[in-house]
């Protein structure tokens, strides 16, 4: 799933392409979307929240979208490349003007409500870790005052928003510390470190468009731990875990070593784990011993 440092350059393309700008022609692909004519109207701005994308129109009227999994929103000319995403099945929504046209694709929320209205949609999110409201003694202080495991505070976007499986497994691993750990055990100082890297990292990411905790750009280089189970950890040479974290049905995968970070996840029994996507009998489900996604 996209996190903030991609949603926040997704909208930072839309606002550069749209703003100031009249829209010609809108489509809205989506069940039970109120019947609202956006044409005439000019975009105020695009910005994002956590993951969520808030393209506001001087009409009043704001198109919230999340990209879930495989979402994307594109940006072309007017032309054949515009009419041949209009075909498209998966086309979610599109909003055109006389110089660029934005095309969502396989959007996995779609909302149209009134601005006065967004904090129905966003108003339960935390801290944006790469938001103006970003208050990093205030996310610290909620890490230690839970007894979550700090694995599933970082992925609660009511505790901060923006954060998704690879962050929080690349920033955990990068402090030493295990996601399985109750935040309450982390210490003022962890928890400083913690949400202090993770605000770095991410507007590292999110100027460069490169998500990499490594600093190594290049292909498979890029993570220390996450989709990297079953493999050597490039720090020690133990082997990577992975598990699941989090209760049904909102269950995530997070990736960890047991000698950098200190342990095995409660549902990780240790047997060995296969390499993501090597197939074989030791590649199945993670918390099994064996990996998975």
């Amino acid at each position: 799933m996209p996190e903030g440092d991609t949603v926040h350059r997704t909208a930072d393309r839309l606002h550069r392409a749209l703003a100031g700008r009249v829209v010609q022609r809108a489509e809205l692909r989506w069940p039970r979307v109120p019947d609202v004519d956006l044409a005439g109207a000019h975009t105020l701005e695009v910005v994002a929240r956590g993951k969520h994308l808030l393209h506001r129109f001087d009409s009043g009227i704001t198109l919230h979208t999340h990209l879930r999994m495989e979402g994307q929103w594109r940006i072309e000319h007017p032309g054949a490349a515009t009419q041949r995403a209009l075909r498209r099945s998966d086309l979610r929504a599109a909003v055109l003007t006389d110089e660029w046209s934005a095309l969502g694709l396989r959007l996995g929320m779609l909302d149209l409500v009134p601005t006065s209205r967004e904090g129905d949609l966003v108003g339960h999110l935390g801290p944006d870790v790469l938001g103006a409201d970003w208050d990093p003694d205030l996310v610290a202080s909620r890490l230690t005052a839970s007894e979550a495991f700090v694995g599933d505070l970082l992925l609660d976007q009511r505790v901060l928003a923006g954060v998704g499986t690879f962050w929080a497994s690349e920033i955990l691993f990068l402090e030493r510390v295990l996601p399985w750990t109750p935040g309450r055990d982390l210490g003022d100082t962890v928890a400083s470190r913690i949400t202090d890297r993770l605000h770095r990292l991410m507007d590292l990411a999110r100027r460069t468009g490169w998500q990499a905790s490594t600093g190594v750009q290049r292909s498979g280089e890029e993570a220390y731990v996450h989709a990297r189970s079953g493999r050597p950890c490039r720090r020690c040479g133990d082997t990577v875990r992975v598990a699941m974290t989090g209760l049904a049905p909102r269950q995530r995968t997070l990736f960890s070593c047991p000698t950098c970070q200190g342990g095995l996840a409660p549902t990780d029994d240790g047997r060995p784990q296969r390499p993501l996507g090597s197939g074989g009998s030791g590649g199945g489900r993670p918390g099994s011993g064996r990996s998975g996604r």
